[in-house]
This record gives C-alpha cells, sequence and structure tokens, in this order.
C-alpha cells in the first residue's frame, strides 16, 4: 500500500504505531502495518515524528514535484548499499558487457512498444496495413541495435540514442491511431507538456521513476552510476536507463484512459504559455490507475507476481551481476 499526499494543506503525523492524515474533510488514522511508501508534493507536510516511524518501520517517504518526478527521499539505514556492489557496478559501467545489456534494454523496451501496437490494433483494414508497416520498421530498428557493437557503451552511445528515439516516434505516430481524435497530438512533449495526453505520460513516468529509484536502492544499487545516460549532473541516471524497460506499462495506462473516454478538462489546467498541468482529479485518477497496474498479478516464466515485484526483482538480479565485477 502506498500512503499519497498531494492535495495542498494536507498533513501527516504520528499517532503511537500508525499515522494520521489530516485535511480539509477531517482526520484519518491509518495503521504503519502494510504501507510500502509515503509519496509527498508540494503544498502537503509530514512531522518529523511521522517519518521517525517511517524509517522505523523501513517505509519510503519520497517526496515529489507537481510533475509526479521524485526530488527527495528518506529510507530506512537498514538498506545500505554494500561497497562489492558499488566497485562492481563502476567496473561493469565500463565493460563489454555493459554493451549487451544496454542494447538488450533498448531492444525489450521496443519489442515492449511493438506488443502494444499489436494488442491495440484497430479493425480497420486501413489502419491495420499502416500498424505492421510501423510493426516492421520498429523491427528493423530492433535488428540494427542487435549488429550494433562496441568495447564500450560510448563507442555506441550516439548512435544507440539516435535509433531509440526514431523508434519512440513511429511508435507514438501509431498509438495516436487509438485514441479519439481530441486527444491526438503531433510530437512526444515533456518539459513542459504541450496537450493532457502528454501530461498523463510525464506524470505517469514519474511515478515510475520513484518506484524503479527505490527498488534499486533497497537492492543495493547506486542509482546515480549510469550505462548509457551518464552525463547528467546530479541525477539517478541508471534509473533512466532501467526505466525503458517499464514505460510501456505507463502507455498502456494512459492510452486505456484515453480510449474510454474519461479524461476530461477537470483533469487538467492550461498555463499561459500553452503548457498543460495535471489538476488533483487527473493525478488522483492517474495514481490509482497505475497502482492497479503495477499491483496486478500476472504470470511470468510460470511465475506468478505482481508487475511491482518484478521491478524489484529485477533490480536484485542486477545488484547481483554488479557483484560478479568486484
Amino acid at each position: 500500500m502506498e500512503l499519497i499526499l498531494n492535495t495542498f494543506g494536507t498533513s501527516l503525523n504520528r499517532d503511537n504505531e500508525g499515522f494520521v492524515v489530516t485535511h480539509k474533510d477531517g482526520k484519518q488514522r491509518i495503521p504503519a502495518e502494510g504501507i510500502k511508501c509515503i509519496q509527498i508534493s508540494r503544498g502537503a507536510q509530514i512531522t518529523s515524528d511521522a517519518v521517525l516511524l517511517a524509517i522505523e518501520r523501513e517505509i519510503e517517504v519520497l517526496f515529489t514535484d507537481k510533475s509526479g518526478n521524485p526530488v527527495g527521499r528518506i529510507w530506512s539505514s537498514k538498506y545500505g548499499s554494500i561497497s562489492t556492489i558499488r566497485k562492481g557496478q563502476i567496473n561493469f559501467s565500463f565493460s563489454h558487457d555493459a554493451v549487451q545489456w544496454i542494447k538488450d534494454i533498448i531492444r525489450k523496451k521496443i519489442e515492449n512498444q511493438q506488443a502494444l501496437i499489436l494488442m491495440m490494433m484497430p479493425d480497420k483494414e486501413i489502419e491495420q496495413r499502416t500498424v505492421q508497416r510501423a510493426i516492421n520498421r520498429l523491427e528493423d530498428y530492433r535488428n540494427k541495435i542487435d549488429l550494433l557493437d562496441g568495447e564500450i557503451v560510448s563507442d555506441i552511445a550516439s548512435t544507440l540514442r539516435g535509433w531509440e528515439g526514431v523508434s519512440s516516434k513511429i511508435y507514438f505516430e501509431i498509438l495516436n491511431l487509438f485514441i479519439p481524435k481530441t486527444y491526438r497530438f503531433d510530437i512526444r512533449s515533456q518539459h513542459p507538456a504541450m496537450d493532457p495526453i502528454n501530461a498523463l505520460l510525464n506524470y505517469g513516468y514519474g511515478l515510475l521513476y520513484g518506484k524503479i529509484e527505490g527498488a534499486l536502492i533497497k537492492a543495493g544499487i547506486d542509482p546515480y552510476v549510469g550505462i548509457l545516460h551518464r552525463d547528467n549532473y546530479n541525477r539517478p541516471v541508471l534509473v533512466y536507463d532501467v526505466i525503458e524497460i517499464y514505460r510501456v506499462w505507463i502507455d498502456y495506462v494512459v492510452y486505456s484512459l484515453a480510449i474510454q473516454q474519461v479524461i476530461t478538462d477537470e483533469y487538467y489546467s492550461v498555463q499561459e504559455d500553452g503548457s498543460y498541468w495535471l489538476e488533483p482529479l487527473g493525478r488522483r485518477v492517474l495514481i490509482q490507475s497505475v497502482n492497479d497496474y503495477l499491483d496486478e498479478v500476472i504470470e511470468q516464466r510460470g511465475v506468478s507476481r505482481s508487475r511491482v515485484t518484478q521491478i524489484s526483482l529485477y533490480a536484485q538480479n542486477l545488484a547481483q551481476t554488479f557483484k560478479k565485477f568486484e
């Protein structure tokens, strides 16, 4: 369970072994047991007593900006990264194994994009032909990436980024065919979003960043040592690498909301510069939809587990890979 405080004026305090949420409609007591993360955005407050209880119970306290991106966190000292993992992580990032690892990441991202397109393929014959051409183009880039090689990641980084960017452009152009025309957009806009769908995507990716960063930290990995993304100062760049595998989960949730035509003007506001920001209703619906999707138990390789558990297991396996390079 996640405790999310994203309404202005909401506060969180401690009550013995539980938390008390105070908001405009009153108070609510929530037992600490079962809470995995407390997420706090601008305008909400948390007391030091509540923070200490979270630390005692190994509950993450995550602070986010208005786009849902994590800007800081407090976690239990019990997580602690052991030196063998950190040393191995550095060595791995400059090895040839890292080349294959990042290639696998991007190839899996494109494979997931193809799968989502096929899942949402329309019934109209003309659009089916358009979709199939896009699938084939994405497959061409997957094959190109498979053949790409270098001694270290920097040898292939610029080429890989270019092909990844073109693949994503193809992907979003096709996804636009599946949603009502009123929601369609010309380009993928990030900072800031220039339409409702991109506002939802950006906030959803922010939620996912937080979950992946937390999973890496718990596994003992330094999220600030990246593989492909290496030049961003003071950013958890490894999160930007790993998230590529899982972005499609957010895409599925957002595009499903669009197809169901539940996105209304109350979900967002338009700023003076033309940018779009999610309002409390839009954030609430998206957060609930994303959490429900991530908590859904699915079968993978004969084992049933939730999607959010898959992220944790991936981080644990990655930590074991890094230890071999110590």
